[in-house]
């Protein structure tokens, strides 16, 4: 159960990054759509992400509810010391949806539908980079929070340069996905090549911010650094996903375009998986605790509230008290460090949503 929870989680995570991520990424080349067909590309950004920008958002949701239900050690920290960037991501969520609607809606385009298109491109743009932000600044374990307070501060985990360099690295695979979803939407030649061009662009930077992500890992975020070079799958993953980008420009070079959509989403996946992978069985490094020691204690207390009280009693005496997992000390388990200032919020828009 533990790790059935813990891979539900990392699969919201991957398709909210293969959809989610592109919609970003069509905002992206909406605020960079240039040359004779500026309004033709705007036009395939709205039309391919019109049906399905709303719904992208549930894997997000799926992520969040598992977090604060699974794991609320976690999750009070993320949202604790990490609450600027996190609230900033929120509000540009909100601000992209609600510029998208308006701007789709507007009765009398004109300056206020520009401002609106400006609106929720420039969000498109800030989004991606304050996830990744998130996620690089998790993976450095400077998270830390005790006393309900964040031991590094509200701003030092976050605004250092490996965060800054992953959130970089996800801006540009989410434009490198949008551009090669859109050569398969796009139906004039010409448009279809304008955004081969994105793509092939957008998949240097991709390699760029990569490497410098890989060359700050060591000395910003040792436990990735480490799963990423000494793990037995260190270089098998490597490989599969070194296939997959080069398989992409490959295809993109050939005008293979269906062919170059998996191989796009075979890469982002695969750098979500990795990602994962490099801290597993850790969430949050500095807390010393696997994520399934979190589950092992959380899962029971939500269970005795479920079940009758028979069938709990029953369970707990064929539970051995041996196991290792039962026995890992957390380092703070007190009532003050589960609180966050988002935590509400999360409830809040999770209940919407449901």
């Amino acid at each position: 159960m533990p790790d059935l929870v813990a891979g539900i989680t990392l699969a919201a995570l991957v398709l909210y990054a293969l959809l989610g991520g592109a919609d970003y990424g069509g905002g992206v080349w909406d605020l960079l759509a240039s040359g004779p067909r500026t309004v033709a590309q705007r036009a395939l950004v709205a039309e391919a992400i019109g049906p399905v920008w709303e719904a992208n958002h549930v894997w997000l949701i799926l992520v969040v509810v598992l977090l604060f239900t699974a794991f609320p050690p976690a999750f009070a920290a993320i949202t604790t010391a990490l609450h600027i960037p996190v609230t900033l991501m929120l509000l540009g969520i909100v601000f992209r949806g609600a510029a998208f609607a308006f701007r789709a809606y507007d009765p009398e385009p004109g300056v206020r539908a520009r401002l609106w298109a400006r609106v929720f491109a420039i969000a498109s743009l800030l989004v991606p980079v304050l996830l990744g932000v998130t996620v690089g600044s998790i993976a450095t374990g400077r998270v830390l929070v005790r006393d309900g307070a964040p031991v590094y501060g509200f701003v030092l985990p976050w605004l250092a340069a490996f965060p800054l360099a992953v959130g970089a690295l996800t801006l540009a695979l989410f434009a490198y996905l949008a551009a090669v979803y859109l050569t398969v939407e796009a139906d004039e030649p010409l448009l279809r090549d304008d955004f081969r061009r994105r793509a092939l662009f957008a998949q240097v930077a991709v390699a760029a911010t990569a490497l410098l992500t890989y060359v700050l890992a060591e000395g910003s975020a040792p436990l990735v650094y480490q799963g990423l070079t000494a793990s037995r799958w260190a270089w098998p993953l490597q490989i599969v996903t070194g296939t997959c980008a080069l398989g992409g420009v490959a295809a993109l070079v050939g005008r293979r375009f269906q062919l170059g959509r998996v191989f796009a989403a075979g890469q982002v996946a695969f750098i979500v998986v990795g990602w994962a992978a490099a801290q597993y069985p850790y969430f949050l490094s500095f807390y010393g605790v696997s994520v399934l020691v979190l589950l092992v204690r959380v899962l029971p207390a939500a269970a005795r509230a479920t079940f009758p009280p028979t069938f709990l009693d029953r369970a707990a005496r064929d539970q051995s008290p041996a196991s290792p997992r039962l026995v890992v000390r957390l380092v703070s388990t007190r009532k003050g460090a589960v609180q966050s200032p988002l935590r509400t919020t999360f409830h809040h828009i999770a209940s919407w949503t449901i």
